[in-house]
C-alpha cells in the first residue's frame, strides 16, 4: 500500500516561516509536488524554513533534494504552534558540485505537528516535494 504524501500543501502542509524568499521559487515551491520548481534562497546562511501539518504526522523518512548544502538539521514538535522544537536530525551532506544532492534520511518515528528545517548552504535551492504518512518527507 502506498504511503500518502503528507508534506503537500495539496494535503494541507504550510510553510509558514522561511528566511530568503525569490518571487520565481517562493519557499511554497518546496510543498507543491511538482519536480520542476524548487525554493531558492539568497545564497546566506544559515537558511530555514518551517512547516507545518496542522494535524499530528508520523515521520519516519526523510528524502532531502537540494544543492550545495553542506549541513541540514531538522527540528519537531509536537506542538500545534511553532515553539518548543526539539532537534531530531542533524547530517552532513555530501558535496557534489553541480550536481543535486538526493539524501535518504532514516531515523527513529516521531509524531510531530511542525517541522523546522536549517540549512548551512553556501549556494541556492532545497527542495522537500513531499512526505508520506509514515514520514517519507522529500
Amino acid at each position: 500500500m502506498r504511503k500518502a504524501d503528507l508534506c503537500l500543501s495539496s494535503e494541507g502542509a504550510e510553510v509558514i516561516l522561511a528566511t530568503s524568499s525569490d518571487e520565481k521559487h517562493p519557499p511554497e515551491n518546496i510543498i507543491d509536488g511538482n519536480a520542476e520548481t524548487f525554493w531558492t534562497t539568497t545564497g546566506m546562511f544559515p537558511q530555514e524554513f518551517i512547516i507545518c501539518f496542522h494535524k499530528h504526522v508520523k515521520i519516519e523518512k526523510i528524502i532531502i533534494q537540494s544543492y550545495l548544502v553542506r549541513t541540514l538539521r531538522v527540528e519537531k514538535s509536537t506542538s500545534k504552534e511553532p515553539v518548543g522544537f526539539e532537534q531530531w536530525i542533524e547530517k552532513d551532506l555530501v558535496h557534489t558540485e553541480g550536481q543535486l544532492q538526493n539524501e535518504e534520511i532514516m531515523r527513529s518515528s516521531v509524531f510531530t505537528f511542525v517541522l523546522h528545517a536549517v540549512s548551512w548552504l553556501p549556494a541556492q535551492t532545497l527542495r522537500l516535494p513531499d512526505t508520506d504518512s509514515h514520514g517519507t518527507l522529500r
